[in-house]
């Protein structure tokens, strides 16, 4: 039977109202603001108090819990040739620090909050230390430079080592706190190193493009764009208000096979080991295929493999994992040195797909809606969720990153040749992590799909995390090979093994 009442209107209800000899009640409405204009991203005066940017909430909380040190980004490059100069690399460090204001920034607490207090360029040279070292020697004394924690609210966020090997070959060590730098910075990072390098090889200036803005810039850009907290209508409102709506009643900790009670497992990241994973350029072909038959992205397809991985690995029907988004969303943050990424976090309810397709139609809705609401940090979110705030976000995690075009050894800069050193750190900041890359060849066809599984190794045992990642792996050809079937039987078989 049709219901009368809930096809009422609200001018319905005061018409029926007044028949009945009651006086109607105008039904309350809430006056929506008409949209903002967007705001120009551009150079402007500076307040006396910047604050943090979105993407640097959560690093700059990390760091004062006293895991500071879990989000060191470290780099190294090996120079060799007759005309190598070590003074040189130093005042070229100089002159990038001069260049990128993030790499010269303090960030303490304030009354007002955590703020970014930029130091003069004057003031924040000398960033450089020269070692001597033999080749062996060398691990050590990266690990060792990489593992120093910064001091985020006196001193500034990056440091330099020179191992000088010998008259004619050193490695430069660059350590930079993830606060002030992200993984689209590195490319401009050492484009400008080697830019002021060669001019002070001539005896002048670098000779760069003056950058459009600077990083403060875009923090008060963004902050205008979110609005704040106290307006309901607000950007950052609305954001806040999905991610409490979204998250409301999950699992607060999914349950792991580990090799120790989680409650002495470490507060930060720790020691970590990893997996290699490769999918063939068939696989990767097939994925293609799949991703553009449902409407969804190459990503979208890994994300909905992970979540059924995770969600076996766990016992668990509802699972929350998470990927990292880029966060430069304008084309005038392309050549800027600073932090714009951040993570975003996916709910996946596997209970509630009867099969493959309707599970990869679920991930690619929550993904999109995801994106839409990158700005949320994260200890403002865990204030509105009925969990331990101690409780992670997330402990799955999912990145995939489009390679590029493999390069030779640098070469033109007058007999000095580059190379990238393998640091071997590995710092597990969350339960499980994937980093893929997906490659291409010179004419765009696809060439395969390779990363690595990274796992905290105090957490798991290395059989059950390559038992994790075959799961994945299995689970990955298994859609790329076209199985619609229904999701229950791959969550019970990995279940079935553990009993």
């Amino acid at each position: 039977m049709h219901n009368s009442a809930a096809a009422i209107s609200s001018e319905g209800i005061g018409h029926v109202l007044g028949h009945a000899g009651m006086r109607p009640v105008r039904p309350a409405v809430r006056p929506v603001p008409p949209p903002r204009r967007p705001l120009p991203l551009a150079r402007g005066p500076r307040p006396a108090h910047i604050p943090l940017a979105p993407a640097q909430e959560r690093m700059w909380h990390a760091a004062r819990a006293g895991n500071s040190s879990d989000w060191n980004v470290t780099r190294a490059v090996r120079l060799s040739g007759p005309a190598l100069r070590p003074e040189g690399i130093v005042a070229a460090i100089d002159d990038v620090v001069a260049r990128h204001e993030p790499l010269r920034t303090r960030y303490p607490r304030t009354a007002s909050g955590p703020a970014q207090v930029i130091v003069p360029a004057d003031e924040a040279g000398g960033r450089t230390d020269v070692v001597l070292a033999t080749e062996a020697e060398l691990p050590r004394h990266i690990a060792e430079f990489a593992a120093i924690e910064f001091d985020l609210e006196t001193g500034l966020p990056l440091r330099a080592r020179l191992c000088v090997l010998g008259p004619h070959e050193v490695v430069l060590v660059l350590v930079v706190h993830h606060i002030s730098i992200d993984g689209r910075s590195v490319a401009p990072l050492l484009r400008d190193l080697g830019t002021a390098y060669l001019a002070g090889q001539d005896g002048a200036a670098p000779d760069w493009p003056p950058l459009p803005i600077d990083y403060a810039d875009y923090t008060l850009w963004k902050h205008a764009q979110l609005g704040d907290y106290s307006d309901e209508w607000s950007r950052a409102t609305q954001q806040l208000r999905y991610w409490a709506n979204t998250l409301a009643g999950r699992p607060p900790v999914l349950d792991f096979p580990c090799v120790r009670p989680r409650a002495i497992r470490r507060g930060g990241a720790s020691a970590g080991a990893v997996v290699p994973v490769a999918f063939a350029a068939g696989v990767h072909r097939a994925l293609l295929d799949r991703a553009c038959a449902a409407r969804a992205s190459l990503f979208m397809v890994l994300q909905t493999a992970f979540a059924v991985a995770v969600g076996a690995f766990s016992g668990s029907a509802d699972v929350t994992v998470a990927t990292a988004v880029a966060g430069r969303d304008h084309r005038l943050l392309d050549d800027l040195v600073g932090n714009f990424a951040d993570d975003v976090l996916m709910r996946v309810r596997l209970d509630r797909a009867a099969d493959a397709e309707e599970l990869l139609d679920q991930v690619r809705g929550v993904a999109l809606a995801a994106f839409a609401h990158p700005d949320t940090p994260g200890q403002r979110l865990k204030r509105c969720l009925l969990q331990d705030a101690a409780c992670p976000l997330f402990q799955a995690t999912l990145i995939l990153q489009r390679g590029a075009a493999a390069q030779p050894a640098a070469d033109g800069s007058g007999g000095v040749s580059i190379t990238e050193v393998d640091t071997g750190i590995v710092r597990a900041k969350h339960d499980l992590e994937f980093g893929l890359v997906d490659r291409y060849d010179r004419l765009g066809a696809p060439a395969g799909i390779d990363g690595v599984f990274i796992y905290p190794a105090a957490l798991f045992e290395r059989g059950t995390a390559v038992a994790f990642t075959e799961l994945f792996a299995a689970t990955v050809e298994l859609l790329a090979a076209g199985y619609r079937g229904p999701v229950t039987p791959l969550l019970t078989d990995w279940s079935a093994g553990r009993r």
